[in-house]
């Protein structure tokens, strides 16, 4: 059963961005500021018009502060193209120096009837580790 407490989603434009990041205790070393964080994204087109994925924009918080901003083309090697109510899902993972911190960002796409590009909020998400909990 999938927990839905660790779920977030947000609607931008007509594209439906939900998140569901997961901790990595198997690759992760606390003790050594070693935390690896997944998280499974699903990138819906709720709208009429064909859309791309041009590029993201991304920030990474550590609990300490630590601010770190990632750019580049699509994600995970691809520029997905969405008809109306397609989705795109994908797995990608981040390392934090803390147990604890959260990531947002941005998706450039591109109406492809129009050729207009535009902007959509990825929804800020937590991310913590399995021992902060218990």
């Amino acid at each position: 059963m999938t927990d839905k407490s660790n779920v977030y989603n947000e609607v931008t434009n007509n594209i439906s961005i939900t998140v569901q990041p997961q901790y990595v205790s198997a690759e992760s070393n606390p003790a050594i500021g070693k935390n690896i964080f997944s998280y499974n994204i699903v990138i819906t087109n709720l709208g009429l018009d064909p859309v791309k994925l041009l590029s993201r924009h991304w920030y990474i918080v550590d609990s300490n502060t630590s601010i770190r901003e990632i750019e580049g083309d699509g994600v995970v090697g691809k520029q997905p193209e969405l008809a109306q109510n397609e989705s795109f899902e994908y797995t990608s993972w981040c390392l934090l120096q803390t147990s604890v911190g959260k990531m947002y960002g941005t998706y450039i796409f591109l109406n492809m009837d129009n050729n207009q590009p535009f902007e959509v909020v990825i929804p800020e998400f937590r991310l913590h580790s399995d021992f902060i909990l218990n």
